[in-house]
């Protein structure tokens, strides 16, 4: 692997439901076997020195679905925080959620928070998962508290002073399932981002395939609007 690995990589976690319809099994199962992905598509994310990892649990869309999958999906969230507080600890994983509080149960909020100061002293990759999110919600929230804020002068500085997390914009955008496109993801953020989509479902995504898209990214020529 060539030395230049991105920085931050942000991930769509897409095609739970469709792996799991082709098994001939409930979409619920699909989201099981993608939270397992995440916990070796993060382990490979630090081993491959990449220091921060965004991906795309649940938008603010997604209330709209079946009952039954946004339960399945609340519940894999509150299990994955208080199954996984040990195995972030011993690789000294940083935890943040990204997104709304509204209409998110208090407990699930209180395992959150917990989560979140128990490893806020970590130094090693930080795993951001975007939770109850949407780019456009984002927006909206950090005008909302520029207002508030009496900001004088707003710039792009300004605005970025009010996102959800104040991280550095991912060099790479990787979406799993063959879609083509970003589903109200980091809108802000992606502006100079490179895009890699693979056929792969996101439970069958691996180190592997992870490779292929950072080798893919290190093809890129990134101008950010310039000529070299």
């Amino acid at each position: 692997m060539s030395l230049r690995v991105p920085n931050h990589i942000a991930i769509i976690m897409d095609g739970n439901g469709r792996w799991a319809k082709e098994k001939g099994m409930p979409r619920t199962y699909g989201h099981k076997a993608g939270a397992d992905t995440l916990r070796k598509i993060l382990t490979s994310c630090g081993e491959l020195g990449i220091k921060y990892l965004t991906v795309y649990a649940f938008s603010t869309e997604n209330w709209k679905r079946a009952k039954e999958e946004v339960d399945t999906l609340m519940f894999l969230f509150k299990t994955y925080l208080k199954n996984e507080k040990k195995l972030l600890m011993k690789n000294n994983v940083k935890f943040l959620v990204s997104g709304r509080k509204e209409g998110v149960s208090k407990d699930l909020l209180a395992e959150i928070s917990k989560l979140e100061e128990a490893t806020k002293g970590n130094t090693g990759i930080t795993l951001n998962i975007a939770f109850n999110y949407g780019g456009r919600a984002e927006l909206v929230d950090a005008i909302k508290e520029i207002v508030k804020n009496n900001e004088k002068e707003i710039t792009e500085e300004t605005v970025e002073k009010y996102l959800y997390n104040q991280l550095p914009d991912p060099e790479l955008l990787i979406r799993t399932s063959g879609e083509m496109r970003i589903s109200n993801f980091l809108l802000w953020q992606i502006a100079y981002s490179e895009i890699y989509v693979t056929d792969t479902y996101w439970p069958d995504f691996n180190k592997d395939e992870l490779i292929k898209a950072i080798e893919s990214y290190q093809k890129r020529d990134r101008r950010f609007g310039g000529v070299k």
